[in-house]
């Protein structure tokens, strides 16, 4: 983990503010969707990109180690 640690307070349903430079930094702006991701270590935050990428790195990395490529994949979606 990089960075200082930030703390806020849970609001009335739930919402916690992102300090700003935060958001700025991670170009989080107002009505973008965010993660919540479960860690042994608490709750993960991040713009939702980057869990969306780790999976696609997952999927990728899953279909080479089949010898499949994305090209033979997508192809074999417009046949079905």
């Amino acid at each position: 983990m990089t960075g200082t640690v930030r703390f806020g307070i849970v609001q009335k349903g739930g919402q916690v503010t992102i300090p700003i430079d935060l958001r700025r930094k991670l170009g989080v702006e107002e009505g973008d969707v965010i993660a919540f991701v479960e860690t042994e270590e608490g709750i993960l935050i991040s713009p939702r990109e980057v869990p969306a990428m780790d999976a696609l790195d997952r999927i990728g990395k899953a279909l080479r180690k089949q010898g499949i490529t994305l090209e033979e994949l997508i192809e074999t979606g417009r046949q079905k």
